[in-house]
């Protein structure tokens, strides 16, 4: 469900760059039209293509926060049905007493640092 909502909001920020060109494209024009010397013309020229530049950047940046609302989706919806475990830390504006915050970024390893992974044979 999540893929698709994914694919579907990522195919709609795409028609918003297209747009967003296609009206830089055309704004380059009347400013080319009006335009009376040379340089007037690629000052248009570069403005059409910083618009087309920054469309583009906003595509991409659209299409990480989607696939980072999916992810969250997915592992909040994953440890909704697990009770047993302890809340995250500073989640719901409230921390337990005498407990570090991991740095944003950090990864946690899933098995004891210099020990061998659970399951593994020796």
């Amino acid at each position: 469900m999540q893929s698709a909502k994914e694919k579907l909001s990522n195919m709609a920020s795409s028609a918003k760059e297209h747009v967003n060109i296609y009206k830089a494209k055309v704004e380059e024009k009347a400013e080319k039209a009006a335009a009376k010397t040379e340089e007037e013309k690629k000052v248009a020229e570069e403005r059409r293509k910083a618009k087309e530049a920054e469309a583009k950047m906003k595509l991409h940046a659209e299409k990480g926060k989607h696939a980072a609302e999916k992810l969250s989706n997915k592992y909040h919806h994953s440890h909704q049905a697990h009770h047993h475990e302890p809340p995250l830390v500073g989640t719901h504006g409230h921390q337990p007493v005498g407990t570090a915050v991991p740095m944003p970024g950090a990864t946690v390893p899933t098995y004891p640092l210099g020990g061998h992974r659970p399951g593994h044979k020796y």
